[in-house]
């Protein structure tokens, strides 16, 4: 019997284990974005925490606004660039006292629109099957 308590192939063998092909070099740098491949975003966009409604953007939202979607109140927690439901009494900002009804509209004066970054569409998709593959393949 060999000397190892345990019969497994493992580290104490004599052979050498086969080593993982690895790419040689740096990866090849190219020209085009990486990951979506849609580029950097081009435009700034306040959306509606419950419907994804778009809304105007650069205005200051007035107390009473709402939704021209659903309807839901606009001047909320919930659509507060500060909203943070992991921070204390869920704002990043120290306020005095907490907002219960986060949905609801309130009188927060450190209130600011929730802005993302998005990307515009260079297009739209044509409406003939046709001419979406003709576009596609650029023929």
């Amino acid at each position: 019997m060999s000397e190892r308590k345990y019969r497994q192939s493992g580290y104490q063998d004599e052979e050498p284990r086969e080593k993982r092909s690895r790419p040689s070099g740096p990866r090849e740098k190219s020209d085009k974005p990486r990951g979506r491949g849609l580029g950097k975003p081009k435009r700034s966009v306040f959306r509606c925490s419950r419907c994804g409604q778009s809304q105007a953007v650069g205005q200051d939202v007035a107390f009473d606004s709402t939704c021209s979607g659903c309807g839901d109140d606009l001047h909320a927690c919930t659509n507060c660039a500060h909203f943070d439901s992991s921070a204390p009494m869920e704002c990043r900002l120290e306020i005095a006292e907490r907002i219960a009804k986060k949905s609801k509209r309130n009188q927060c004066d450190l209130f600011e629109p929730k802005t993302t970054q998005e990307f515009d569409k260079e297009s739209p998709p044509p409406d003939d099957a046709r001419a979406a593959f003709d576009a596609l393949f650029k023929l």
